[in-house]
């Protein structure tokens, strides 16, 4: 009789293997349980644990949990980070979805959107940030500036129990999240509440205090323990144009600060903004909700502007003109007003230090535009009176890998070190505030972990359902002019933001999916017996066929 072949079988994901519980060993390899890093939170400047909300919510029901409960702890576990979800939820550029493993199948998550509504659903619950301990230290910390990067240091302190006190120059605290971001973008009542829950935490707030001229860093120095520093980059630049000191010329920052904080603004009946940052898109668009014509002038083309690409929609949705690969030369005068400017036609060279292609002026092409108010928008830098002792050469502020500058007990961030976005100064101040609890307490500042970046190619997409990505409801065109602060972006409700949180397919973390302890036929895999907890293997009964390694979606399980 003929020696029958032993039938082989099919993984789901293709591959053929020897089926299990002869004995007989396919592999040598044996399956182990590998956390890796996904790619929104290391994109995050301030690595929020955007998985973990994600997946707290989308594992509500399996956990037993109401949606309520596990949106407020997913509130928590941003709060643990930053304490502006709210307004980072408006405007953050997003660098958390770009690499996002779900935009292989129908587009990222929408992580942004998602952190909005927990924002707004911790404001109207009242939330209350977790403290890590209950006691107060003994030790002052100074915090100059209250924009995002000196309020997140601020509140990460005040939660691990020091005393904090906040020096603003201006009238009131948010910094450039106040005086550089319109209403219609950021509403002040938003920005208002998560202040105000940094300083129910006990931190003080002192304003039209300018240090450097109503106190000194020394006096400081010697009346707090440590020092952190958060300029904003309130000065705009000029454009060093003949004819740019005429009255109706403004430079972004000052267009901004004005209007933001109510004050009239006469702008005519046409505007011309020199830039292509976000500066230039939101002085443009508000530009147009003082009922001027606007036009931006850029020495680029699209795929180099810095602006944000949904604020640059935005704008053209609103019928702001953008005349890309031009430049101003001259600004043409009449008793003393700018009328109008000749402008240089500009082609792509070589790429400058940016990485972007420098712009190069066609000899010969040039035109001329009319207008009632110019705003030049190509830059803004802080105020550096009062820090000479802290500059370096040409360079702005330096600090190390803790945010420390060449002054013992100071440390700095946000705009004084690099014209950032509002989540990298977040950042900076959550580190400078881990590093100046570190120093004062005699510990280590705690490392992130090294742990692998997981992408989608080393996971089993076709396991996720199809689910798209949920849509953002916006304002008509034609209703944004009514008023300055109508916010264009509705936030999500409830239904939305769950619906969404469950499209986040966990990359790099078991999310109890049951797939390798399904695919197991040799018993290996023991299920745990409480929901959420951790499989186990018995690898005296695996034989390294493999199955719950390539079965596995979100690519926890190596063979090793």
């Amino acid at each position: 009789m003929a020696k029958l072949k032993k039938k082989k079988k099919k993984g789901i994901r293709g591959r053929s293997f020897s089926s299990g519980g002869s004995g007989v060993e396919t592999s040598p390899l044996r399956p182990q349980y590998i956390p890796k890093t996904p790619p929104c939170g290391i994109n995050c400047p301030n690595h929020n644990k955007i998985r973990t909300a994600l997946m707290t919510v989308s594992k509500a029901e399996d956990f037993g949990k109401t949606y309520d409960q596990a949106l407020e702890e997913a509130a928590q576990i941003f709060l643990e980070t930053t304490p502006f979800p709210s307004t980072c939820g408006r405007v953050c550029p997003h660098p958390c979805e770009t690499d996002c493993n779900r935009k292989v199948l129908e587009g990222s998550v929408g992580i942004n959107a998602f952190e909005r509504f927990l924002g707004d659903f911790a404001l109207e619950k009242k939330l209350i940030p977790k403290k890590l301990t209950e006691d107060t230290k003994a030790e002052k910390i100074a915090v100059i500036g209250s924009g995002p990067a000196g309020m997140s240091c601020a509140y990460h302190l005040a939660l691990q129990g020091y005393p904090v006190t906040v020096f603003e120059a201006f009238p009131k605290s948010g910094g450039m999240l106040r005086y550089g971001i319109p209403d219609y973008r950021l509403p002040q009542d938003i920005l208002d509440a998560e202040i105000q829950r940094i300083l129910d935490l006990g931190v003080e707030l002192k304003l039209n205090t300018i240090v450097g001229k109503d106190i000194s860093l020394e006096d400081l120095r010697n009346d707090y323990k440590a020092i952190f520093i958060g300029l904003g980059a309130h000065q705009g630049r000029l454009l060093r144009v003949e004819g740019e000191d005429a009255e109706n010329v403004w430079t972004g920052t000052d267009f901004l600060h004005k209007t933001n904080m109510g004050e009239e603004v006469a702008v005519g009946d046409s505007v011309v903004v020199i830039g292509g940052g976000d500066t230039a898109i939101d002085a443009a668009r508000v530009a147009r909700r003082l009922g001027a014509k606007a036009t931006i002038l850029y020495r680029r083309t699209r795929e180099e502007m810095p602006a944000i690409d949904e604020e640059i929609v935005g704008a053209l949705e609103e019928d702001v003109t953008i005349e890309f690969l031009a430049a101003p030369i001259e600004i043409f005068r009449n008793n003393g007003i700018a009328t109008g400017m000749k402008c240089q036609r500009m082609e792509l060279g070589e790429p400058d230090d940016s990485g972007r292609r420098r712009p190069v002026p066609i000899e010969g092409d040039t035109f001329d535009l009319e207008f009632s108010t110019l705003v030049a928008a190509i830059s803004q830098a802080p105020d550096f009176e009062g820090f000479d002792s802290l500059i370096e050469g040409k360079n702005w502020f330096q600090v190390d890998d803790n945010q420390k500058t060449q002054i013992d007990g100071v440390y700095a961030g946000g705009d004084n070190i690099n014209l950032d976005i509002a989540i990298t100064a977040i950042a900076h101040g959550r580190k400078a505030a881990a590093a100046i609890n570190a120093g004062i307490s005699g510990t280590e500042v705690e490392k992130g972990g090294d742990k692998a970046i997981i992408t989608f190619e080393k996971m089993y997409t076709a396991y996720y359902e199809k689910h798209e990505r949920t849509a953002i409801s916006e304002m008509p065109v034609a209703d944004r002019f009514a008023s300055m602060d109508a916010e264009i972006i509705s936030t999500w409700s409830q239904d939305e933001a769950v619906g969404e949180a469950k499209r986040c397919m966990s990359c790099g973390a078991c999310f109890d999916c049951g797939n390798c302890w399904s695919f197991c036929q040799d018993n290996a895999v023991i299920k745990p017996l409480d929901k959420g907890g951790e499989y186990k293997f018995k690898l005296e009964f695996c034989n390294g066929c493999k199955k719950c390694a390539e079965n596995c979606p979100c690519g926890y399980i190596e063979m090793h």
